[in-house]
């Protein structure tokens, strides 16, 4: 595994409960974690269960006894690192979203759909869709219970940088990150909607919004300062750089089976930690998923007869749910981290039977598509349609 902090340790702690709960044909050996910082990096292969490190991730892909690269850094080196491993024949599960950039995406999607021929597999990380209430979903609309879908409304709200004098850490700069609450957050919740209803986003409007322009800049971030532009306000206190992505981005879409939907993803949604929300409106019925209440999904069937309408609240913890036999009796809920290790149970198998995990590089391409769409979408103030993944990938 490549990288070791927020991200890394739920990946780490998938990896270690993976074999323990599910019955799978092959088994994981945690062989090594790999950082910048010798010191960090050492107590986090202790502190996770890794049973070595290293400080150079180049040294993972040239290890015989390593079979998969997990790729856990910011995205300015996501394609650096999966090409590289693809390359070497190693199988790879990568964070969202793939890349920084559409150009980077579709180098991956290249590479991965070359090492495909030879039987390596790869994978792109977008959790949400593990959850077993947003798999339940997915189930009912596919089953038709909801009718032909009319609207798609999706929100991801946070507010971990409120606070002007939050610093300019990297998920705050574009260099590192690609974009902000755009691509962190809304890169979750046009996979989960597209992967809900079976339809992909092909045009978009949208606007984006920097709140706070100047952040002060991480305490001994000496080697920061010339990248971020680093500087002092009229020569007076601390020296505080360019936030350099969107704080906040919102848009409108269409899907090509007709429906209509709305997006919106902000980290400046006071009051909100983690605030996924999503809702689908059919002809005959809708279903909503809240993560604040992500053991639960609320389902409304218009079939019924009127006097008994009304939505019901279904309690997802019943073994003939998605991803539960293996877990806990009727009623007692999962939670966040339950979402990595299905989504290691779900990789594992793929590769186990020689067949390709969802969401592929493919399909991860594609929202980077969508993600540009919007930014240049926000910067025209125009429709913009959404560049075929497919044909983009295949070249």
């Amino acid at each position: 595994m490549v990288g070791y902090a927020f991200m890394g340790a739920a990946h780490s702690q998938a990896w270690r409960t993976v074999n323990r709960v599910y019955d799978l044909p092959l088994r994981v050996r945690m062989a090594s974690v790999c950082g910048r910082d010798e010191s960090q990096v050492a107590q986090a292969a202790d502190r996770l269960g890794w049973e070595s490190h290293t400080t150079d991730w180049r040294e993972l892909v040239a290890r015989a006894d390593v079979d998969v690269i997990d790729i856990c850094t910011p995205g300015e080196s996501h394609a650096e690192i999966a090409i590289a491993a693809l390359a070497a024949g190693k199988h790879v599960l990568c964070e969202k979203p793939l890349a920084n950039t559409v150009a980077e995406a579709q180098q991956m999607a290249q590479a991965a759909q070359a090492a495909r021929a030879g039987g390596v597999r790869s994978m792109c990380g977008f959790n949400y869709r593990r959850v077993p209430a947003v798999t339940l979903m997915r189930q009912l609309v596919a089953d038709g219970r909801i009718g032909t879908i009319r609207h798609v409304r999706a929100v991801y709200l946070q507010d971990w940088i409120v606070d002007p004098d939050f610093p300019l850490v990297w998920r705050l700069q574009k260099d590192k990150a690609g974009s902000g609450a755009l691509g962190d957050i809304g890169a979750h919740i046009i996979d989960a909607t597209q992967f809900v209803t079976g339809q992909r986003i092909t045009r978009v409007s949208g606007l984006t919004e920097t709140f706070v322009k100047r952040r002060p800049l991480p305490a001994g971030s000496s080697g920061l300062t010339a990248s971020a532009g680093g500087d002092t306000v009229d020569g007076a206190g601390p020296p505080t750089g360019p936030v350099t992505v969107d704080d906040a981005a919102l848009f409108m879409a269409r899907l090509d089976g007709g429906a209509v939907a709305s997006y919106e993803a902000t980290r400046f949604a006071t009051g909100r930690k983690n605030g996924l929300r999503i809702e689908i409106n059919g002809s005959l019925g809708s279903v909503a998923f809240d993560f604040e209440r992500m053991n639960e999904l609320e389902f409304y069937d218009a079939t019924r007869p009127g006097a008994e309408q009304g939505f019901n609240r279904i309690i997802v913890t019943e073994p003939e749910h998605p991803y539960l036999s293996a877990w806990w009796p009727p009623g007692h809920g999962i939670g966040y981290e339950h979402s990595f290790t299905h989504q290691a149970r779900d990789f594992v198998a793929a590769v186990a039977a020689g067949d390709d995990p969802a969401p592929s590089f493919a399909d991860a391409l594609q929202v980077q598509q969508v993600l540009e769409a919007v930014e240049r979408s926000a910067e025209l103030g125009e429709w913009i349609t959404v560049e075929s993944a497919l044909a983009t990938a295949t070249g």
